[in-house]
C-alpha cells in the first residue's frame, strides 16, 4: 500500500455511495458532507480520463475530491493504480503492477498545462518492484512539467523508496518546491497500521530532504483515530520536527470498508484546533488540522508563506 496516501472517504447526505465508505460505523454530523458538483469538477473528471491520468483524488476516496476539482486543482497519482504494499487504511488497490508507462510523465505535464494550475501534486502508489522505487519516474515527470511551465509550483508526495539515499536524492535533485512524506501514524501503531513500513525510516527520508541543496519545503502528515494517545501525537511532532520538517497536515482517519481497520476514535473540530495549537507551539511553520484534512488539501496556501509568495 502506498505509504504516501493519507485517505478515507465522507458519505455525503444527498447521494448514497457505491460501496460502505467507513464499514458500517456511523459519521458524527461535523463529518457529513453534502454533494455539489460543478462544471469544473466534470471538465477535471473529462480531461483526466482522456488523457489516461489517475487522481488520487479518486483512487484514495478522497472525501474534499468535489471542493478540489471545483476549484480546478487535482492530486495525481503516477505509476498506475496498483500498489505493492497492504498498509491496513487506505484504499488503494493492492495487486502487482502491471508493467511502467514511460509516456505517463509526458500526458501529465500536457495536462497540467491545460488546466492551468498553480502548483501541481504528484504523488505515487508503493513500487517496490522496481529497482529505485520509481524515483527516476518522479524525476522525469517534474523535469517535463518545468519543460510545459516554468511557473507552475511542483510538490511531490512520495513513498518511502525504502530509504534508499540514491532514489531519495534523485527526486531531490529534480528541484521540486515542495517536497513530502507522510507518516500516517505513532509508532507504536505501525505494525498493525503500516506493516511493510518503519516510522524511523520515514524521518529518515524527510531528514534527507532536509540536509538536501537547494532545499525544499519538507512536508509530512498523519491521521487520528485509529487508536493513539495524545501523548503519542506529540511525541510524533517532536520527532518530526526533529527533521526539519516544516509543514504537518492531521486529518481524521476514515474507514474505506469493513476489511479496513476500525474507526477507534472521531476527533471533535475543537480537538484539532488544539493539536494544531500543540504542532505550531513545537515550532512547525505550519500546520492544517482538521477532520476532512488531507496531505494536499489546500496545498498552495500551505506552502504560499514559506516560499515567500
Amino acid at each position: 500500500m502506498n505509504s504516501a496516501i493519507n485517505n478515507g472517504t465522507a458519505v455525503p447526505e444527498s447521494m448514497p455511495p457505491a460501496k460502505a465508505p467507513i464499514g458500517h460505523q456511523r459519521l458524527p454530523e461535523w463529518l457529513k458532507v453534502t454533494a455539489h458538483f460543478t462544471p469544473e469538477y466534470f471538465r477535471i473528471k473529462e480531461i483526466l480520463s482522456r488523457n489516461q491520468l489517475h487522481s488520487v483524488c479518486q483512487e484514495a476516496s478522497c472525501p474534499n475530491i468535489r471542493e478540489c476539482f471545483g476549484e480546478g486543482t487535482a492530486t495525481f497519482l503516477i505509476m498506475g493504480p496498483n500498489c505493492t504494499r497492504g498498509c491496513r487504511f487506505c484504499d488503494i488497490t493492492t495487486a502487482r503492477p502491471l508493467g511502467l508507462d514511460r509516456e505517463e510523465p509526458a500526458r501529465l505535464a500536457k495536462v497540467v498545462a491545460e488546466l492551468k494550475l498553480k502548483q501541481v501534486v504528484v504523488t505515487s502508489v508503493t513500487r517496490d518492484d522496481l529497482p529505485d522505487g520509481g524515483a527516476s519516474i518522479f524525476a522525469r515527470t517534474i523535469e517535463l512539467l518545468r519543460r510545459q511551465d516554468r511557473e507552475v509550483r511542483i510538490e511531490v508526495l512520495i513513498p518511502d523508496l525504502k530509504g534508499d539515499k540514491e532514489s531519495v536524492a534523485a527526486v531531490l535533485t529534480a528541484a521540486p518546491e515542495v517536497f513530502a512524506h507522510n507518516v500516517e501514524t505513532v509508532g507504536r501503531l505501525y505494525k498493525r497500521v503500516r506493516p511493510g513500513a518503519v516510522l524511523d525510516r520515514s524521518l529518515s527520508v524527510l531528514k534527507m530532504a532536509d540536509q538536501f541543496h537547494p532545499r525544499p519545503v519538507v512536508k509530512t502528515g498523519f491521521m487520528l483515530g485509529l487508536g493513539e494517545s495524545i501523548e503519542e501525537v506529540e511525541e510524533l511532532f517532536h520527532q518530526i520536527y526533529a527533521t526539519g520538517t516544516q509543514i504537518v497536515t492531521v486529518g481524521q482517519y476514515l474507514r474505506p470498508s469493513p476489511k479496513h481497520l476500525p474507526i477507534e476514535k472521531f476527533y471533535r473540530p475543537e480537538e484539532f484546533k488544539e493539536i494544531a495549537a500543540m504542532g505550531r507551539g513545537i515550532g512547525f511553520a505550519h500546520v492544517e488540522a482538521g477532520p476532512l484534512v488531507r496531505s494536499s488539501y489546500k496545498a498552495f496556501n500551505q506552502s504560499k508563506g514559506i516560499l515567500g509568495e
